[in-house]
């Protein structure tokens, strides 16, 4: 349940939880349909945008993955081209924390090339797109260097697999150096008032095996958004510059509560994956029946259900891992997953110009958001359009019913909520804002205009 408490830095940062609301709206859809264009999608740039405060590098391309340092992997060319295990470095035994469980595992590394960050971050995120059939998962780590020239350990961003009958997929507590952190999936200075900042950055990807197999995962992209957002409690008002609303497929996480509560307490928590589904199958992606053959057969969309299970990040205890539920979206054949910011309405416009829904992570005070009905300390939105005036169209899990699921939010009081890093809870205490979070899922080949709009918010 959403409290409006003083919640942990984490649960902002996470934005996994909601409270019961309603809304109203409709059905399901298909990726392109857009049901108005009042304004030129050409004006939906201003005439002068923001400073961008964010820097994404992703590894993506065969010339990407051999200008890394490999041991024991190869790239894989091909119209996706990856990373897969060759020949591995050696053999450990891994302890699963979750099931006290150990086994022996091959492994295989790979580094990225240092990234200077062309924004010396107060935070970074990583993201990874990959295939880890049963017997397989992976690692991702980063090893930074601060503005002063010293360096941080190495940091587990993630042990993941898209599958929990090898490991449960897990964040790791625990992690710092006296100078920065490690918070469930991000990065953080632990004073950015000192001045201090990341300035660069390697990743290490450790790829895993059953011994004396030929398995191997497969990872098409690795990459990290590193950001330096300034302290705001208001961000300047964007112009609208685009009507048009996408036909995104309508879940409610609401009609879930109850269900399967060893996953973060049932679907009251699940706005997050309830989110990602929305876009999975906006993309025309689905559980198959096999899938879904887990789920009690007496509940209504199903898949819901899988997504909050596969998303679900055992030491978190919740299904807000950013990174795990763009890892989610990319076990769908083709999909890409990515998790970023943006700095205005005006990237969420160039987007959904090119077709391309957004989901969104903020918090609010009830009176704070005209309609919703509910406070949150964090809570993930689809952004499906605007209207003719600019307001936006969400589709907001937090919904008595599917039907209940998409709403009109004024466009003044969305930006503000979901841009700002710092606001005022219930009891008058000054607590974060989630600064523009944003995940991303597109084509692994995406069009030309979808390429041009996710160039334009920062994203290649």
């Amino acid at each position: 349940m959403t409290s409006l408490s003083e919640p942990s830095r984490r649960a902002v940062l996470a934005a996994a939880v909601a409270t019961a609301a309603t809304a109203a709206g409709g059905a399901a859809g298909q990726a392109a349909a857009d049901t108005s264009s009042g304004r030129s999608e050409a004006s939906a740039r201003p005439a002068q945008a923001p400073e961008r405060r964010v820097d994404n590098r992703a590894w993506t391309s065969y010339t990407d993955w051999r200008a890394g340092s490999a041991r024991g992997t190869r790239a894989q060319p091909g119209l996706r081209p990856g990373l897969v295990i060759d020949a591995p470095a050696g053999t450990i035994d891994y302890t699963d924390p979750h099931t006290g469980r150990t086994a022996p595992w091959e492994y295989a590394t790979w580094t990225s090339p240092v990234h200077r960050l062309a924004v010396p971050a107060t935070e970074a995120v990583a993201s990874w797109n990959a295939r880890t059939p049963d017997g397989t998962w992976l690692q991702v780590e980063l090893k930074g260097t601060y503005s002063d020239g010293t360096d941080t350990p190495w940091y587990v961003l993630g042990r993941w697999a898209a599958g929990d009958q090898d490991i449960r997929r897990t964040s790791v507590d625990g992690q710092e150096d006296g100078r920065s952190s490690v918070w469930t999936d991000t990065f953080a200075i632990d004073d950015p008032a000192t001045g201090l900042r990341l300035a660069s950055y390697r990743l290490r990807l450790t790829l895993y095996r059953t011994p004396g197999t030929r398995l191997t995962p497969t990872v098409w992209r690795l990459g990290a958004m590193g950001s330096d957002v300034p302290d705001r409690f208001t961000v300047p008002a964007s112009t609208p510059g685009l009507a048009r609303e996408l036909k995104v497929p309508r879940y409610s996480q609401e009609t879930h509560k109850g269900q399967y509560p060893e996953y973060d307490n049932g679907g009251e928590a699940w706005c997050s994956p309830t989110c990602s589904q929305m876009i999975t199958e906006f993309w025309g992606r689905r559980p198959s029946a096999e899938d879904l053959a887990w789920v009690n057969p007496e509940y209504a969309d199903p898949q819901v259900c899988h997504a909050a299970r596969f998303t679900y990040d055992y030491q978190y205890e919740g299904c807000g891992n950013w990174p795990f539920n763009a890892a989610y979206a990319a076990t769908y054949k083709d999909l890409q997953g990515v998790v970023t910011r943006l700095g205005s309405l005006t990237d969420l416009e160039t987007l959904i110009a090119a077709g391309i829904p957004a989901i969104t992570s903020q918090s609010f005070l009830a009176e704070e958001l005209t309609g919703a009905g509910y406070g949150t300390a964090g809570h993930l939105m689809t952004v499906i359009g605007f209207t003719a005036d600019g307001d936006v169209i969400a589709n907001d899990p937090n919904a008595a019913t599917n039907e209940a699921v998409r709403r009109v939010y004024r466009r003044r009081e969305w930006e503000n909520i979901w841009l700002r890093t710092k606001r005022y809870n219930a009891a008058g205490k000054v607590v974060s804002g989630t600064g523009g979070v944003c995940y991303l899922y597109f084509p692994a080949r995406p069009t030309p205009r979808q390429r041009a709009a996710l160039a334009t918010v920062g994203v290649g």
